[in-house]
């Protein structure tokens, strides 16, 4: 059980999340959200570049190369 100034801390922390303060704390589901769309566009920019990189690669002979076999 909790004494004295600790509960009647708690009734005011518990008084203040049922009122729906604002400020008092993090919402688990927005950070996730917020996560979630960092990584789409980190991933987006990344897709963006390799794509750039692959149209700027292209190898001079046209892009396919033959090798020659003599089979005997």
């Amino acid at each position: 059980m909790t004494r004295g100034n600790q509960r009647d801390t708690d009734r005011a922390r518990a008084l203040a999340r049922a009122k729906g303060g604002a400020g008092t704390g993090k919402s688990t589901l927005k950070t996730a959200e917020s996560d979630a769309e960092k990584v789409r566009q980190k991933q987006a920019a990344a897709e963006a570049k390799k794509a750039a990189e692959a149209a700027n690669a292209k190898p001079a002979s046209g892009g396919v190369v033959k090798q020659k076999f003599d089979i005997k």
